[in-house]
């Protein structure tokens, strides 16, 4: 028969070849049972504990708890700033240091660098040179070109430097899409308006220093405005042209206006030299004119005064007064000049020889003091 040709059994019988293997399916000595299997492993799990079951399970499960929680730990470098939020709601900033938050899902941390200064071009872009040769300047005209007070075109280059603001980080976290975009528009638009408001002349020669801070200024209330957490460092122009096209006309428009600073400056220099000197002269000749006022009316009342005590003693005695004018005002004629005495009195014989020993003695005495006697006596 086809069913008993591997050696007996017939087709009542199990067949010894089953699916586990070797031996029929009541479970023979080769064959594994299902039910056995999984009690073993039953038992291998309750061994842990010493056949007590699940005794460890909650040990597993507190060391979990511990892992996840320390997880919660984190560093904040010295250049940033740490804003924990749970939930994604901001609860506050950390400072730098070691610093915990609750761990994820619950809690998440942001590290903003706050003392990094960022750059942001406006009029051109810098790209790398594909030959090596460094950085290559490519102008954005749609940036650069302006229109200014009197309605002519200025070609504005400038750079705005401007990081986190440490006071305020998370206005820039989370007030803000896209921070650098902002803060480049909100630079060309405040260097639209200063300029708008100034003559193009003015921008190109004087008031490029005043431009600077109007701008910075401008962008740094508009952005408090938008709580955007951005602090505007410096606006530094790199170049301020008219356009390609009349740039030559304009460059000799500013070389005749620094030519004619050069000779104000110069006929300044001049003014401050010659008048403090005209002044000076002016208050030598005024000192000088009230110094001889002074003098003169000093030696008028002097005079004066002679002349009352001369007054007083000639009331007292007019003779002898009057002799003694007399006598001085010769002495003061006379005193030195060469004279020649002529006696004319009865029996006289004219001139009279006198010898000046004055002048013999000593040179700084007025000489002919004795020829003023004899001149006196012939006189008499």
């Amino acid at each position: 028969m086809p069913w008993n040709n591997q050696g007996g059994g017939g087709p009542w019988k199990p067949n010894p070849g089953g699916p586990w293997g070797q031996g029929g399916s009541s479970g023979g000595q080769n064959g594994p049972n299902l039910e056995e299997v999984l009690r073993n492993l039953q038992d291998r799990i309750g061994g842990f504990g010493g056949g007590s079951g699940f005794k460890w399970a909650p040990l597993l499960v507190l060391l979990a708890l511990g892992v996840w929680a320390l997880s919660g730990f984190y560093t904040v470098q010295p250049n940033e700033i740490g804003l924990n939020m749970i939930f994604g709601r901001y609860i506050g900033k950390t400072a730098s240091g070691l610093n915990y938050n609750w761990p994820y899902p619950i809690g998440a941390v942001e590290k903003l660098r706050v003392t990094d200064r960022n750059t942001i071009s406006v009029g051109f872009v810098l790209s790398n040179d594909p030959r090596g040769a460094g950085q290559t300047r490519v102008d954005r005209s749609e940036e650069s070109l302006m229109l200014t007070g009197d309605e002519n075109i200025a070609d504005v280059k400038f750079v705005v430097i401007w990081q986190i603001d440490p006071q305020k980080p998370e206005d820039f976290a989370f007030n803000v899409r896209n921070p650098v975009l902002t803060v480049k528009a909100v630079a060309e638009s405040a260097m639209r308006e200063v300029v708008g408001r100034t003559e193009i002349q003015r921008i190109l020669t004087a008031e490029r220093k005043v431009i600077e801070p109007a701008v910075q200024d401008l962008m740094q209330k508009v952005l408090d405005d938008y709580k955007t957490g951005v602090k505007i460092i410096q606006v530094q122009l790199q170049s301020v042209d008219p356009p390609e096209q009349v740039i030559a006309a304009f460059r000799d428009v500013t070389a005749a206006q620094q030519d004619q600073d050069r000779l104000r400056n110069e006929a300044e220099a001049y003014a401050n030299r010659v008048v403090p000197e005209a002044r000076g002269q002016a208050a030598q000749i005024s000192q000088q004119a009230q110094a001889y006022k002074e003098q003169t009316v000093a030696e008028a009342k002097g005079q004066a005064g002679r002349f009352s005590q001369v007054y007083e003693q000639y009331k007292k005695a007019p003779d002898v007064t009057r002799e003694r004018l007399y006598l001085e005002t010769m002495e003061r004629v006379f005193g030195s000049m060469n004279k020649v005495i002529i006696d004319q009195s009865a029996g006289g014989q004219g001139v009279v020889p006198y010898l000046p020993l004055g002048a013999l003695d000593t040179p700084s005495r007025p000489p002919a003091a004795p020829a003023q006697s004899s001149q006196q006596g012939g006189a008499r």
